[in-house]
């Protein structure tokens, strides 16, 4: 039998009631987009059941998301670990995500969140630093739905907090990885971005090439960007700078995707002294295991979700203060010291 209301899966889902009613009960008229959303609104009503308690208020969040799988997924249970712990209010989460897309696909996302008005609580967002996002989320906000960065910063806008890793902190740690680990003065370092619209991103890169000017002016900083974080497209943009570098010291991969970066490198017949990366994701996590890489810039994405909720609840009055941007700390991980709950358990 099934135990959500038909009301709740439709505002989970984005519908109307009479389009989930007709696709529950297997009636003609609903298209295979309906089916999809229904679906997932049922597993995603299932996942956060538990953190449904009566209290005295009941919220419904909004969590937009332009990242790879891999990554969107983890910052989807890192959401989700925290809904449970939410007090006073009871927390649902519904989750837009993409891997790629343009400026006006994400747009039209946020329009539609603000054109349901108060179905929605609240924005957590990790999205490209675009002026036409910018204007989108303070049309958000102008509809009362207030918006939280996630990771990622729009600074520009009016968004009431953000929450995420201190960017800058974290490149200027690379760069001291990258150069004390090489343990070369000279020769080049192959930086690699998602996309250069990632305000995160890109204060990562810049932190990193200062530090490197002071420490080490003798490397060579070479950027590859706009691959989205995607296997294929980094591939190529990597094969593609390697052909102009014969004396490669280090990768300092912002963006992701290294599995690909690494099969660049084998294919070209080359090695770097030193490879960092950035997050505990599965690929990263088998590749430090393996010794594939050496070094992952670590956040915790649990501790970034519990304060972006916390920002939205302070600024619906139901915690104490005002919504505050906090950074979370960067760890340097290696294949030594992986956090024990994202350990094999025969490990």
């Amino acid at each position: 039998m099934r135990s959500h209301r038909v009301a709740d899966i439709a505002e989970q889902a984005g519908l109307s009631p009479a389009t989930v009613d007709r696709v529950l009960h297997g009636r003609s008229g609903a298209s295979p987009r309906a089916v999809q959303a229904v679906e997932q609104a049922l597993a995603e009503l299932d996942r956060q059941a538990a953190s449904l308690r009566l209290g005295a208020r009941s919220l419904v969040l909004d969590v937009v998301i332009q990242a790879p799988n891999r990554f969107s997924g983890e910052v989807r249970a890192a959401v989700e670990s925290q809904l449970t712990g939410v007090r006073p209010a009871a927390v649902r989460a519904r989750f837009h995500l993409r891997e790629s897309g343009t400026v006006e696909e994400v747009v039209a996302t946020l329009d539609g969140i603000g054109r349901r008005g108060r179905t929605s609580h609240g924005v957590l967002l990790k999205v490209p630093d675009e002026p036409r996002l910018a204007v989108a989320i303070d049309d958000l906000v102008e509809r009362g739905i207030p918006a939280v960065t996630l990771v990622t910063d729009v600074p520009g806008s009016r968004r009431i907090a953000y929450a995420g890793p201190d960017h800058a902190s974290a490149g200027r740690t690379a760069a001291h990885l990258v150069h004390r680990w090489g343990g070369r003065e000279s020769g080049t370092v192959l930086v690699t971005l998602s996309r250069s619209s990632f305000v995160g991103e890109r204060t990562r890169v810049e932190a990193f090439v200062d530090q490197m000017a002071t420490a080490a002016p003798g490397l060579v900083v070479r950027r590859v960007t706009d691959a989205d974080g995607l296997d294929a497209s980094t591939a190529a943009v990597v094969a593609a700078e390697l052909e102009s570098i014969d004396d490669l010291v280090g990768v300092y991969s912002v963006g992701g995707a290294n599995r690909a970066i690494l099969r660049s490198l084998r294919a070209k017949g080359v090695a770097a002294a030193v490879f960092v990366g950035h997050d505990l994701d599965s690929d990263n996590l088998e590749l430090l295991r393996t010794g594939e890489i050496d070094l992952v810039l670590h956040h915790d994405l649990r501790e970034d979700a519990r304060s972006a909720l916390r920002a939205v609840l302070r600024h619906h009055g139901l915690a104490p203060g005002a919504p505050t941007s906090i950074a979370s700390g960067v760890q340097v991980i290696t294949r030594h010291n992986i956090p024990a709950r994202m350990r094999p358990e025969d490990a």
